[in-house]
């Protein structure tokens, strides 16, 4: 429809675009999508949310003659025993420190590895090292205790009976000397969950442009300018968001790597000690509820304020790499 307006011999035409008609959504069509999700939905709904209920233990005296819902209120008494123990700065230290140094040298050998397996330009063998690498971690944290085990027994390890030998040095009895276990923790835990990062990185490596790394070559520039100009700076995305991620999990503590494969060594405890493995312990002692809830419930607290907050920081430094 055209409108004609003269004005001081001026002659404007106005063209009126017709109005679009809003397509329908039609829902038959997304009916088996829908159906193909019920089944993951209900267990994501069970599985996380429906448990969230469980928190009111965290503020009870549970009396399971009365039920869980009917028990009385203790406040915040349930939270107390965390900060009132003489372990709490040991087991709070020891928590932190961990997963900052989990965090820090974790980053830097997935990098590595992911850059390293780019590297690798034959498909058999760059799919059977990138198998290898995550192999460790679909194993057991029990299998991984014994594989620890057999290289730091005192009778009968590959280090006492092979290594130190070897070495001229004298066997150590290495479940009972603590000064020792901080840097076989971080080693464990670097070698079983480095894989899955390592495999993030590699796919973001894959994803850059060849044209970036040909441009680089025809100025002359190394393997190394390459690695710190180019392929840092692009995955600097991806490394925040997953350490943003990481630090949502610093107040919490692989059970297994701390209690398993140290063999809950009493002797151990001022470097193993987390607060994963003190709530453990005083739930099989006391046998309190309430107590390992209120615990959970404080570590989950604290992960999602330091997430927010470290986002926050991201976001007034550099908002585009952000997670919200």
């Amino acid at each position: 429809m055209k409108e004609v307006v003269q004005k001081n011999n001026t002659v404007a035409v106005n063209v009126q675009k017709p109005l679009k008609t809003k397509k329908k959504i039609q829902y038959k069509r997304y009916i088996p999508l829908f159906l193909l999700m019920a089944p993951g939905l209900v267990y994501f709904f069970i599985n996380n949310y429906l448990p969230m209920f469980g928190l009111v233990i965290a503020f009870k005296n549970v009396d399971f003659q009365k039920g869980i819902f009917a028990s009385d209120w203790a406040g915040f008494d349930n939270f107390k025993y965390l900060f009132a123990t003489s372990d709490a700065l040991i087991i709070t230290r020891n928590t932190i420190l961990y997963n900052v140094a989990f965090i820090i040298i974790g980053t830097i050998v997935q990098l590595a590895f992911a850059i390293l397996l780019n590297e690798i330009k034959q498909k058999f063998f760059s799919r059977l090292y990138q198998s290898l690498i995550i192999l460790p971690s679909l194993i057991s944290m029990v299998i991984v205790a014994y594989l620890v085990y057999a290289g730091l027994s005192i009778n009968t390890g590959l280090f006492n009976k092979s290594i130190l030998p070897a070495l001229g040095m004298e066997p150590v009895a290495w479940y009972a000397e603590s000064k020792y276990w901080p840097v076989i923790l971080i080693l464990v835990n670097v070698w079983k969950n480095s894989g899955f990062g390592c495999i993030i990185y590699l796919a973001s490596i894959v994803g850059i442009s060849p044209e970036y790394y040909e441009a680089a070559k025809l100025d002359g520039a190394t393997k190394w300018q390459q690695i710190t100009k180019i392929t840092i700076p692009l995955l600097k995305p991806v490394i925040i968001m997953l350490t943003i991620l990481a630090i949502g999990k610093i107040f919490y503590s692989d059970f297994g790597l701390f209690y398993q494969v140290p063999m809950d060594s009493g002797q151990l405890y001022n470097v193993t000690n987390t607060i994963d493995t003190y709530v453990y312990r005083s739930l099989m002692q006391l046998g309190d509820i309430g107590m390992s809830s209120a615990a959970g419930f404080y570590q989950s607290l604290v992960g999602f304020i330091l997430v927010l907050v470290s986002n926050l920081i991201v976001r007034k430094v550099s908002k585009e790499d952000a997670l919200f």
